[in-house]
């Protein structure tokens, strides 16, 4: 990656303007530094600090010249001491206009979140075989999951009472951004993440904004959008419980959580 790429993605990414340091400080092991000729001394770390944010500012004068081309719907603009990426002013009428166009996000609770998680893994599966995984009954959640259009059914299990099959659907690849079901995160990964976040840093208790972009402090559910780290974290924890067999706690009023 170009250092120009690898500034615009860091400045696109950041919830907050990127200073100059923290640009420097990201990309140092990048090359963009001269290398020390064989046999001189390191050149002193604040001389060398200065040399890379004088690099950095050209670098970011560039960029700045190249996104206020006409043909360009971004601007790279200086914020409250950093660099931030914007749409241009005269294109406000028409990003308010889509944005207004846009569906709420869908907002899951955990324990639709865990249904959705074995449906994805087990597919196609029976909803005995969910609540014998998640080790309650899970037909209000399937419920909730089947008019979000998260799942559909994929025809019956032939086996005595011929139980409704249940499977994800391409709104659900859309809405965690994967190209398949094949791209889920695999067990091994989930249990790396669990060791190293730390299972109760999987379920972040942050109010989620909705889509007024205002959190939502009263709403007891998760917001599920495409590609969400959240939703990645959710599915670690049920992920976990598709592969027990043993019951876990009642709730016997889960449905009403949905």
């Amino acid at each position: 990656m170009s250092i120009k790429g690898k500034l615009e993605a860091i400045i696109y990414a950041a919830e907050e303007p990127v200073s100059l340091d923290q640009l420097a400080a990201l990309v140092k092991d990048s090359g963009l530094e001269s290398p020390t000729p064989e046999g001189e001394q390191p050149p002193d770390p604040k001389a060398e600090k200065a040399e890379l944010k004088s690099k950095l500012r050209v670098i970011l004068g560039e960029m700045i010249a190249d996104c206020a081309n006409d043909d360009r719907g971004l601007e790279i603009r200086q914020v409250a001491g950093g660099y931030r990426i914007s749409t241009k002013p005269e294109h406000h009428d028409a990003v308010r206009s889509f944005a207004k166009s846009l569906k709420p996000p869908i907002r899951l609770s955990l324990q639709a979140l865990e249904t959705l998680a074995v449906i994805a893994y087990k597919q196609p599966v029976t909803a005995p075989e969910i609540s014998e995984i998640r080790g309650v009954d899970s037909s209000g959640v399937l419920a909730t999951l089947i008019d979000r259009k998260l799942i559909t059914t994929a025809g019956r299990k032939a086996v005595i009472g011929r139980p409704i099959l249940y499977k994800t659907t391409k709104d659900f690849l859309l809405r965690f951004g994967l190209k398949d079901v094949n791209e889920l995160p695999s067990m091994e990964e989930f249990e790396k993440m669990t060791m190293d976040t730390g299972q109760d840093s999987l379920f972040d208790r942050t109010p989620v904004a909705d889509a007024t972009g205002i959190p939502d402090e009263a709403a007891p559910e998760q917001a599920v959008e495409p590609a969400s780290d959240d939703a990645h974290a959710a599915f670690a924890q049920a992920g976990s419980e598709s592969d027990s067999s043993a019951p876990t706690t009642s709730d016997t009023s889960e449905s009403e959580h949905q």
